[in-house]
């Protein structure tokens, strides 16, 4: 390999070992060994032919390839003559799902720096730690959320400079600097492997830890899901819901669309009505989200018109049969479910419209391969319950963090889910890991309990734990958001169980239930189980 672009090379001495690395499977993702992902994707789009295509579009705006790319050069310049960045520097971007925060992204990439997008909602305490932990020198942050992380620099010396954007009225907005600056600007020549974006995990486990990812690892994503399983074309419109920073919604939202010369549709607030809209006024036609928003937009589909919407892609956590039905049943479109990790930086398993299996998420996705594994790390037949161990052409490669070890297992990722493989190749969810409960010696997954209670009318939302019991070990305990209109008492209480036991295994039933007014989520919707438990 070529040697780094990096001046600054915090990133290669803080990799883990390479004997710690998982096995690369390369086979059909060679990259040159010189290679800036943002100018390939900038590029490639020009020499298409489409500098006039619609490349980036919101409420307010819309922007062509040929106009993308101009912003992101002079931005680019920005940062490296007016802000002293040098590549290798981390970059910190903060700021809603905005053509800008899209261009910010870019930018940073292209002129050698290490993205390191977080999500809006983090206070500075959250923001701290991840300056921290990734050395942050600079950060470009929308002006409605500079507050929280003023507060952080003041506290984080490391961070120097804070370039806000967002509001060209603003004395120091990075836009009046960017009129200045010269529409061109020559790509850092990074190697395919130098570090361009460190992902912070979302937090499901109540520890982030930061994830380090290579600029072919970028293209690796783009090829290989996009083509083997959403199979969108140049043509189509995405939208959807995930912050840029969560890597599910860089890729679905921005890198996959760009690598084909569709569009991406950007919205700030994708609460599911919000979401419905936008999917019908941009005549949206791929729309990337989560289990959760498909199930509440399925209840407001009525009377729209969402005749372009012809692809929908759910990730970020397991996705319940329930939700898949319903969605099916209120829109005649079938969900394409996958699992993916911040890890792996996207999905890695999933099928097409055409492959799904009832309860399955389905085989692994070209060029990755995955197995089941027994605690002692030997492979298990098809039927036994084990970890989900996956390789392919990306993997992890924690920063600074002796979790590695436990991540990385004789070259496997392992994902931290509990999997089981069928005889024709399809995987099926069971539970992460740590949600397996294990109560008077039945092993049970707290996500089939959550998907029999789902199916029950009165339940909107629920999340399924197991609690200390001094004669079982662990009972199951339902945390349950009930539909407008039900009591929430011991009544629908004893309901629920008994219709649990109707649906599952008796022994499978929630032996304790509380109703809440809402679950513990994270800023991309994942539900946190960690804290149902009281962690």
């Amino acid at each position: 390999m070529s040697t780094t672009g990096h001046v600054d090379t915090f990133a290669a001495e803080n990799l883990p070992d390479r004997a710690l690395w998982p096995v690369l499977e390369l086979a059909g993702f060679e990259y040159p060994e010189r290679l800036n992902c943002a100018d390939v994707l900038l590029t490639e789009a020009l020499a298409r032919g489409d500098a006039d295509r619609i490349a980036i579009e919101s409420a307010t705006e819309r922007w062509t390839y040929g106009e993308l790319a101009e912003r992101v050069n002079r931005w680019a310049h920005v940062l490296v003559f007016d802000l002293g960045l040098v590549p290798g520097n981390r970059v910190l971007l903060r700021g809603p799902n905005t053509p800008m925060m899209a261009a910010a992204w870019l930018a940073v990439v292209k002129a050698g720096g290490i993205a390191v997008a977080t999500m809006p909602l983090l206070r500075a305490k959250e923001l701290g730690e991840i300056v921290e932990k990734a050395q942050v020198s600079h950060a470009l942050c929308d002006t409605r959320l500079l507050d929280e992380l003023t507060a952080t620099q003041a506290a984080h010396p490391v961070l120097r400079v804070i370039a806000p954007f967002g509001d060209p009225t603003h004395p120091d907005a990075v836009e009046r600097h960017m009129a200045a600056a010269p529409t061109d600007f020559v790509a850092c020549p990074t190697a395919a492997e130098d570090t361009c974006l460190i992902a912070f995990t979302s937090g499901t486990t109540g520890q982030p830890k930061g994830t380090m990812h290579f600029h072919r690892d970028v293209l690796a994503i783009c090829d290989a899901f996009p083509v083997s399983c959403l199979r969108a074309s140049r043509d189509d419109r995405f939208i959807g819901s995930p912050p840029l920073a969560f890597t599910f919604g860089l890729g679905g939202l921005l890198l996959f669309p760009m690598r084909i010369g569709a569009t991406a549709v950007l919205i700030e607030r994708p609460a599911p009505d919000l979401l419905l809209d936008a999917i019908e006024n941009h005549g949206a036609t791929v729309c990337v989200t989560s289990p959760t928003a498909y199930r509440a937009m399925a209840a407001r589909v009525s009377g729209r018109s969402l005749g372009s919407l012809r692809k929908c892609v759910s990730a970020g956590e397991a996705l319940p049969a329930p939700t898949r039905d319903l969605w099916r049943a209120a829109t005649g479109l079938e969900i394409i479910d996958g699992i993916g990790s911040t890890e792996l930086l996207h999905i890695f398993i999933s099928h097409t419209e055409d492959t799904v299996r009832p309860g399955a998420t389905g085989r692994p996705i070209p060029g990755y391969s995955a197995c089941i594994l027994d605690e002692n790390g030997a492979k298990l037949p098809p039927g036994q319950v084990g970890r989900l161990a996956v390789r392919g052409p990306t993997g992890c490669r924690y920063l600074a963090d002796e979790r590695q070890r436990a991540y990385v297992v004789d070259g496997w990722n392992l994902t931290g889910d509990a999997y089981v493989e069928d005889d024709d190749g399809y995987f099926h969810y069971q539970a992460r890991t740590d949600d397996l409960i294990i109560s008077a010696g039945y092993n049970i997954a707290g996500p089939e309990v959550e998907v029999a209670l789902l199916t029950h009318p009165a339940v909107a939302e629920c999340g399924v734990v197991g609690v200390p019991d001094e004669e079982r070990g662990h009972v199951v305990k339902a945390f349950v958001v009930l539909r407008d209109g039900h009591d929430a008492g011991p009544e629908t209480a004893t309901a629920l169980q008994d219709f649990v036991k109707g649906v599952i295994a008796p022994y499978k039933y929630p032996r304790a239930i509380e109703f809440v007014s809402q679950l513990p989520r994270t800023e991309t919707g994942k539900l946190q189980r960690f804290r149902l438990r009281g962690g």
